[in-house]
């Protein structure tokens, strides 16, 4: 069986390491005929070293067998760009069906591409839903999972979603494959202290943010609020914020603005998140995947958005949504305390042995 996965940004490596590692594990079992090949497209929608190829040394991912190149861009021209390439390597690959994940352009253009070509689509992360259809990650993954023909999902609010759009054949529980990536990246906490040292900082003294979402960076006032309430509380502590490429070039000068309490550094590597994430008083961030992992470290997660796909843990109460207002941002902070209940939330950390299970039920035929 031969698959191609599309990937081009960094929370699509951590996802696809999971199930990179699972193809390679159940290949070394396996017989001749049952082993699964995979094909590794790179849209290049991240192209520079610490949002892309960093990702593929540290979680072994296998290398590219082809990267696009694209690089940043307006939605349509970027989206476009990878529909023409995706395209151009499907006709030339002829898999038995194309792995998408998540929500970014390279995930829309990747279900497109198949679904014109008639390649089974094979959504993982499927059934998000934020029901705001000014973020373009919602339009991405409405439109993906409407194309795809196995979605696989990380809860039963997942599934729930994809019911209220008349959607259920094809849907599948398998858990959460970030939660995998977590548990293998927390096994190798042991270089934490390095990462504390490299930073001068201590254990749950400082605060870890993070902010990329285009439904902050592309509103300046929004943005500045948020950066105002960083300033803000680093006054009292230290806050650590690795920034986005593209968020830098969008504060660009400003950035000399801020205390030197608000330490700005470069994205680091995922284990280096990991550990960060595991040691902090409080994150803060817009990020989806940071979510879940601050709850995975129970660790109480501030997010910086109005809406989120990952409604249970703002259910389980280690979740607050606060949008981008300076006031509540600040008393949020101050005030927030999680429950002492910490329920088990989206599978148990083997969700891509689930995948593979599946996928070879699904298309044992072609196999």
């Amino acid at each position: 069986m031969k698959i191609v996965t599309v990937l081009g940004a960094r929370p699509q490596f951590i996802k696809a390491a999971a199930v990179s590692r699972a193809i390679f594990h159940h290949n070394c079992l396996a017989s001749k005929s049952q082993c699964i090949s995979e094909v590794i497209l790179h849209t290049g929608q991240h192209y520079d070293k610490e949002m892309s190829s960093v990702f593929f040394q540290e979680l072994h991912i296998p290398n590219p067998a082809y990267n696009l190149g694209i690089g940043s861009g307006g939605h349509g021209r970027q989206t476009g760009q990878m529909l023409a390439g995706i395209e151009d390597v499907l006709l030339q690959e002829k898999p038995d069906c194309v792995f998408i994940y998540g929500d970014t352009n390279s995930t829309l253009a990747g279900a497109l591409a198949a679904a014109k070509l008639h390649f089974p689509i094979v959504h993982v992360e499927a059934g998000l839903r934020s029901f705001n259809r000014l973020m373009p990650e919602e339009i991405n993954r409405v439109l993906a999972d409407h194309l795809s023909e196995l979605l696989l999902c990380p809860s039963q609010v997942a599934v729930n979603n994809l019911a209220m759009e008349g959607i259920t054949k094809g849907v599948r529980i398998v858990g959460d494959v970030m939660a995998d990536a977590f548990r293998f990246a927390a096994a190798k906490l042991d270089k934490k202290m390095e990462v504390l040292s490299r930073f001068q900082i201590e254990e749950k003294r400082y605060y870890l943010a993070t902010l990329h979402r285009a439904e902050n960076t592309d509103h300046p006032e929004r943005l500045g609020r948020i950066m105002q309430a960083f300033s803000k509380i680093a006054e009292q502590e230290t806050v650590i914020l690795p920034l986005h490429p593209r968020t830098k070039k969008i504060l660009g000068d400003k950035l000399g603005e801020y205390p030197p309490a608000l330490q700005v550094i470069d994205p680091v590597g995922y284990f280096d998140i990991v550990a960060l994430q595991h040691s902090a008083l409080m994150i803060l961030t817009d990020s989806g995947g940071m979510q879940k992992e601050a709850y995975w470290s129970k660790v109480p997660c501030v997010t910086l958005r109005d809406q989120t796909e990952w409604v249970e843990t703002v259910e389980a109460g280690w979740n607050r949504l606060v949008g981008s207002e300076y006031d509540r941002i600040i008393e949020t902070v101050g005030t927030f305390k999680p429950p002492d209940e910490h329920p088990p939330l989206y599978g148990d950390g083997f969700a891509a042995e689930k995948i593979i299970d599946i996928l070879l039920e699904k298309y044992a035929k072609k196999v």
